[in-house]
């Protein structure tokens, strides 16, 4: 009974064997625990046993110096970032993982950073816009606010119709943008200087001096003071203008002051 036995199981597992799909789970099974030996075995021992260095410093060298120093002591360099805005010249790096003085395996890879040096930032549009909102619109791209000139103008009050560098110019990133603001059309804030008795010429340099200009000159013969004389001056020396407008002048020329006639009168 018990011989029966032993030949069915034998028999069960010789046609299991010559099933095909058995014979390669089992082939397969076994190159897996022959890998595994192997590693365990030979590699991975190999492995533990390398010899270990220290990692140089290369931070503060250019590119191809950081790679020829560490290629000379077996590792692989590797160019892992490029950064901006940091205190090292373009083309430095500035960072290396691991850090310099780590104790590695020989062979491994050391990553390094870049400078990029200023990072150059365009210049937003601010024309319309507020002093607030300009302010924000720099400061949230790396730009800062610069001199806030107001002046009189046409435009609506408060709203920036100039700025210093135009929309589009390319800055270093800190630098700062002035901005004029109007503070609506008014009196102005230039006080007119006085002009009386000033030549015609000097006349011209303390308005010019002052950013306004000369109007419409209207010349009067007079018979006691110099030609190109300034009789008198509109508007009136201390009322106030603003930038770039005109002051009308009245100027001495020569000639003599035409009497006219009597009228006889009837008797």
């Amino acid at each position: 009974m018990l011989k029966i036995c032993a030949i069915d199981i034998f028999d069960a597992m010789k046609k299991l064997l010559e099933n095909k799909l058995v014979k390669k789970a089992l082939i397969i099974f076994g190159i897996l625990v022959t890998l595994v030996l192997i590693f365990n075995y030979i590699l991975f021992p190999i492995y533990v046993s390398g010899s270990e260095v220290n990692v140089p410093n290369v931070v503060g060298m250019t590119e191809s110096e950081a790679f020829q120093t560490l290629k000379d002591e077996d590792f692989n360099p590797s160019i892992a970032d490029t950064s901006f805005g940091v205190s090292l010249p373009p083309g430095r790096i500035f960072l290396q993982k691991p850090e310099a003085g780590k104790i590695v395996k020989e062979g491994r890879t050391i990553y390094l950073f870049i400078s990029g040096g200023d990072q150059i930032i365009s210049v937003p549009l601010l024309k319309g816009k507020s002093v607030r909102d300009s302010r924000l619109s720099l400061e949230r791209i790396g730009l800062k606010l610069g001199k806030i000139d107001e002046v009189a103008s046409t435009q609506p009050k408060d709203m920036v119709f100039d700025q210093e560098f135009a929309e589009g110019t390319k800055l270093r990133k800190g630098q700062s943008v002035g901005i004029s603001v109007s503070i609506g059309s008014g009196a102005g804030n230039i006080m007119v200087p006085d002009l009386i008795g000033k030549s015609l010429t000097e006349a011209s340099r303390i308005l010019k001096d002052s950013m306004l200009v000369v109007g419409k000159v209207n010349y009067q013969i007079s018979s006691t003071l110099l030609p190109n004389t300034v009789l008198d001056q509109y508007p009136a020396p201390g009322n106030k203008l603003n930038s770039g407008n005109s002051v009308d002048l009245f100027i001495t020329k020569e000639g003599s002051i035409q009497e006219r006639p009597e009228i006889p009168q009837e008797n």
